[in-house]
């Protein structure tokens, strides 16, 4: 099987190229990298070009960004990563052979911040979480064969949830492989907005969308600003 790594991007100038730099061995061993842009008023296209298969433009909004990313892919896994998320050493070969050890269509590594403290505990409650009801979130860099991808028709154009959505869908097609290596991602938005406050937000948003609120007040509430038209 051949990877594809997925990275939506928005105004991320100033961590593209470390973050594309990182994904060099994957290019090396034969992944392919696709950075797709969602309209960035910066120079992260430009940054980003020289360290990427492809850079593509999509409309804003991380579905449609990973969705587009997806259609250009020849991969037969998609993974997709967040521009602030680092993957551990060995991350293609660990989904690669985990899926075809396991036969799962599906999966998601670990997770732990770039920095300890209270963090710490949030990275094993999201890792507990996960590993119990089978829900992972776009931190924990998220895979799928294509055929499981294409099989719930890509993540669904909502503003806030698609991860959570493809998980609950891709549920039914097989369990998640859960990958003990731990991506590291960012905390600055937990260390800017308040750690505890944001676990609060986070759980909050999550059930009304359970209890079926719309999915465009909730991205509001989270603090997403959709783009001008």
């Amino acid at each position: 099987m051949t990877l594809s790594i997925i990275m939506p991007v928005l105004d991320e100038a100033a961590g593209i190229e470390a973050a594309l730099r990182a994904l060099a061995p994957y290019r090396a061993r034969g992944a392919e990298v696709i950075v797709v842009d969602g309209g960035s008023s910066d120079n992260t296209v430009a940054l980003a070009r020289p360290f990427a298969t492809q850079v593509l433009a999509a409309p804003r909004g991380r579905a449609e960004q990973m969705n587009a990313g997806a259609a250009a892919a020849s991969g037969d896994v998609l993974l997709f990563l967040h521009a602030d998320t680092r993957l551990p050493a060995d991350a293609d070969r660990l989904i690669l052979d985990g899926l075809a050890r396991t036969h799962r269509a599906w999966g998601r590594f670990d997770v732990r911040f770039d920095d300890g403290g209270a963090l710490r505990v949030v990275a094993l409650m999201m890792n507990v979480r996960s590993r119990l009801t089978g829900i992972c979130t776009g931190d924990q860099a998220m895979f799928f064969t294509r055929a499981a991808f294409d099989s719930i028709g890509g993540f669904p154009p909502i503003p806030l949830m698609e991860d959570v959505t493809a998980a609950t869908l891709l549920k039914r097609v097989s369990r998640p492989l859960c990958l003990r290596a731990r991506v590291t991602t960012s905390g600055r938005r937990w260390r800017q907005h308040g750690i505890w406050r944001t676990i609060l937000l986070m759980w909050r948003l999550r059930l009304a969308y359970y209890f079926g609120s719309d999915p465009d007040r909730l991205a509001k509430q989270y603090g997403y600003v959709p783009a001008k038209n």
